[in-house]
């Protein structure tokens, strides 16, 4: 199983990453056997080299989730990989995202509605975590009612280690697997137009897609349409308030914030890490990694290399260009990055016109969720000028 690195300071990783960076960028966890690989070239040909750094899931005996995931889209090498990604595209092609805009900007409406006049807000409570909930579980036309059960198994699942392997509440990943059962049976006598549905519809090269990885979908699109878009909004609203003046310039001038979404995605990645095992012998640096060998690919080090970004722990807005590898690099860059991009943009835009003046609350003591692979804060105290 995986381990990854105590961090002393779970919040401020970046200096670890960048002692790793210079003294071992390719490195064995002799107690462990896993490779954690730090530069950024590096982590880039980890992420991208598919025939050599597979996604399959590792453990011998890997609980649930493991199991679950090592059926989805994310641990599939090709070809099966290219099969199961050319039926979810078509759910994420630019026209099906941004025809969801206007749904995203009422939703973020509604949800700032009732705290706008109070002048102080949990921000991560009140819009950062249930807008992207909302918008996935109506995608997966999934009850307004299971929404907070939602949330709890994702946040089971990224509090795991990479390959899952025997760890994290085992009743919640049962009650997780029965749920989506449940919700397959129905859609298979009840379809909707929503994304369950056209999953049991559809078919690769005459054959309908397995249960296992019809379960893997769902168990992806879970994590990936929540945590990520969650902790994009806040850690955003983290660097913006950093900078002097930067909220309200932004605010000002809204056509800068797709460029200060993608500064936000180098600087403060919601996706620290992810899990690859060697499928050949090779080399990285000077390092032979022998075939079988877990590996870690720290995005959250190699989007602070300063080899490839001058200035790397400075926060710069217009920074141009930004080849961060937040959403991964190759056949696997995330499919919901579009989704997550638009969400962040609707969302911030209004944040930052509803709320002016926003501010951390001085003192407020910050507290990283429990993952070392997903980066965010588990609240956000903020405050404005209400009125």
């Amino acid at each position: 199983m995986a381990q990854f690195p105590a961090l002393e300071q779970p919040l401020n990783p970046f200096p670890y990453y960048q002692a790793m960076r210079q003294s071992d960028p390719v490195f064995q966890d002799q107690e462990t056997g896993v490779w954690h690989v730090y530069g950024y070239d590096d982590v880039q040909r980890v992420l991208s080299e598919h025939a050599t750094f597979s996604s399959r899931m590792g453990g011998e005996n890997p609980s649930e989730t493991g199991q679950l995931f090592s059926a989805s889209l994310i641990n599939t090498d090709p070809p099966r990989h290219r099969q199961l990604r050319s039926l979810v595209t078509q759910a994420f092609t630019p026209r099906a995202v941004e025809a969801l805009g206007p749904r995203i900007s009422e939703l973020t409406h509604e949800l700032l509605d009732p705290v706008v006049p109070a002048g102080s807000t949990d921000l991560i409570d009140r819009l950062a975590y249930p807008l992207p909930v909302i918008v996935i579980a109506e995608l997966m036309g999934i009850p307004a009612t299971d929404r907070d059960r939602f949330k709890q198994w994702s946040d089971m699942i990224v509090s795991q280690t990479p390959d899952a392997a025997g760890t994290g509440d085992s009743g919640g990943q049962r009650e997780m697997v029965e749920y989506f059962m449940g919700m397959i049976e129905q859609r298979r006598h009840q379809p909707g137009s929503d994304l369950i549905s056209a999953l049991l519809a559809a078919e690769i090269d005459g054959q309908k897609l397995s249960v296992m990885e019809l379960l893997g979908f769902c168990a992806l699109l879970l994590v990936a349409g929540n945590e990520t878009t969650t902790n994009l909004i806040g850690n955003a609203v983290l660097c913006f308030t950093e900078a002097p003046g930067l909220a309200e310039r932004l605010a000002a001038e809204p056509a800068l914030l797709p460029h200060a979404i993608e500064e936000v995605l180098r600087y403060r990645s919601p996706v620290q890490s992810m899990y690859r095992v060697s499928a050949v012998e090779t080399t990285l640096r000077d390092q032979t990694i022998p075939a079988g060998s877990p590996l870690v690919a720290w995005i959250g080090s190699a989007n602070r290399d300063p080899e490839q970004f001058p200035q790397p722990d400075v926060f710069d807005a217009g920074r141009s260009p930004n080849r961060h590898l937040a959403f991964g690099q190759g056949i696997h860059f995330c499919l919901g990055a579009p989704l997550a991009r638009l969400e962040a943009r609707i969302a911030l835009e209004a944040v930052l016109s509803r709320l002016p003046g926003l501010a951390v609350e001085p003192g407020a003591r910050l507290e990283r969720m429990e993952s070392t692979i997903v980066y965010g804060v588990k609240e956000l105290p903020v405050h404005w000028q209400a009125g």
